[in-house]
């Protein structure tokens, strides 16, 4: 009987604790509100029109190859758009065609930055609007790159024009970063990370693309959408894996140690099979958890709120969710490329892994090479491999960007994520201990999914507001 009364006991004070930690985290958390419209419909139509200029101009990126006809295009109609920052900025370019455009602020050992790229994929496919047409047709402008990226580059480049016609003297210096190669993974952004570097300058926070406004991530939440601030990208790294027959003749060959292709597809079944990666609950997924907790249904906000308790059965469940999802708690991996046959007596094969942690991913890899010893494979690095910090969720400008996030849209929650996807900033991590990758436009879901796709478009009102994310966001950031 008493053990009964102890065990019950027990239970209600688990009980207790459940309720108190999602009572909590609710509590803290900011109340949606219904937004105000912020412009008139004269203005949000004269954004649109002035974006259409920036659209028209088909600034495609093409790998190993660079004409500057339609880039030249694109900086004569910026420098007609934004006179002002033209005037009073100091402009450097770096590589063929990389802004960074720098405009002093009172005080100068302090730096921020805006980002985002001004080239674009081709246009491919069946649009409903020509692919550079920049037309306005049922409340949206259609062309490429009003996703990805020039919305949010125009929205930069409008803020800071119209506070420095208002005479607005911003607190620190004041940045914009935009690659002309970014699709192509090029090397604007990184060339100039050099100078950077070399000029010993830091920035306190950096935004560049990668998060953005977009329909909930976990079902059963009481919004339609959320704003996704990525605080981290997944790293790339790529292992060459070689299997080699000895000078025996396959028919010969033990068992044991089989064909170079027959070993290259076990090892390959063995990797796919079971699962040799480090699997954890980083922090920037559990403050993601934590962040969309408040405004999911009961059962995810008790979840949520107490990962002391649910991490362990999270972890298990969410590579079984989607692959995504999994990804999001280790190091995943791919094979991308095979190449062999019995008659070479030999077998190559490229695994694209993709780590969350640095530390983890040391483990993880001792844990692939060791693996592929047990298949008489040797594995060495390729080139091009990288990994970049997370940003720093404990700095005063990750809670500031928040803020601005919530005051200008207050009607949806804002949570941070890891990336799956790459930008220029992530070579960005050592000059600024926290780069954020957010736009701030609204996406219904066809939206985001015309990024690299057919009839890429974006809503005119959501062009405007994204104006007003950064006028507010330069008004009112402080060192």
């Amino acid at each position: 009987m008493i053990v009964l009364v102890i065990l019950a006991a027990l239970i209600v004070l688990l009980l207790i604790v459940l309720a108190v930690n999602t009572i909590r985290n609710t509590s803290k958390a900011p109340k949606l509100q219904k937004a105000e419209k912020k412009f008139t419909d004269e203005e949000i139509l004269r954004y649109a029109e002035r974006l259409q200029k920036m659209i028209v101009c088909k600034t495609v990126s093409v790998k190993d190859s660079y004409d500057d006809t339609e880039f030249k295009k694109l900086r004569e109609t910026m420098e007609t758009l934004f006179p002002t920052v033209h005037a009073k900025a100091e402009k450097m370019t770096f590589g063929d065609d990389c802004w960074i455009y720098k405009i002093k602020g009172k005080d100068e050992t302090h730096n921020i930055m805006l980002m985002s790229h001004h080239d674009v994929v081709p246009v491919s496919g069946e649009w409903e609007h020509e692919g550079f047409s920049a037309e306005i047709a049922d409340g949206k402008i259609w062309g490429r790159g009003t996703v990805d990226t020039k919305t949010p580059l125009f929205a930069e480049f409008s803020a800071i024009e119209e506070l420095l016609q208002e005479g607005f003297a911003f607190p620190c210096n004041v940045w914009i970063g935009s690659s002309h190669n970014e699709e192509l993974g090029g090397d604007g952004i990184p060339t100039a990370n050099e100078y950077f570097k070399k000029n010993s300058i830091m920035f306190d926070v950096i935004l560049d693309e990668g998060g953005a406004i977009i329909e909930p991530p976990l079902g059963g939440m009481k919004c339609d959408k959320c704003a996704m601030v990525a605080v981290h990208e997944k790293g790339r790294y790529y292992l060459d894996c070689t299997a080699e027959a000895g000078n025996a003749h396959a028919s010969l060959t033990s068992a044991a140690k089989a064909t170079p292709v027959e070993r290259m597809a076990a090892f390959m079944h063995d990797v796919a099979t079971n699962d040799i990666f480090i699997r954890r609950l980083n922090p920037e997924v559990t403050a993601m958890f934590r962040h969309l907790a408040p405004y999911s249904g009961f059962a995810m906000k008790v979840l949520f709120s107490n990962l002391w308790l649910f991490g362990s059965l999270l972890k298990k469940v969410m590579p079984k969710i989607n692959a995504q999802a999994g990804g999001l708690i280790g190091t995943t991996c791919t094979f991308n490329k095979i190449e062999g046959s019995t008659e070479e007596k030999k077998c190559t094969a490229r695994a694209f892994l993709r780590p969350v942690d640095e530390a983890d991913f040391a483990k993880d890899l001792a844990a692939f090479k060791e693996l592929a010893a047990k298949y008489d494979i040797t594995v060495t690095e390729a080139p091009n491999c990288e990994y970049h910090a997370p940003a720093d969720m404990s700095r005063p400008p990750f809670a500031f960007a928040k803020k601005c996030i919530s005051e200008v849209f207050p009607q949806y929650p804002v949570s941070p994520f890891i990336l799956p996807a790459g930008t220029d900033a992530r070579t960005l991590t050592d000059v600024c201990p926290c780069v954020l990758r957010f736009a701030p436009i609204r996406l219904s879901a066809q939206q985001l999914a015309s990024v690299h796709a057919e009839n890429e478009n974006i809503d005119l009102d959501a062009v405007a507001d994204a104006v007003a994310f950064y006028k507010h966001f330069l008004k009112n950031y402080t060192v």
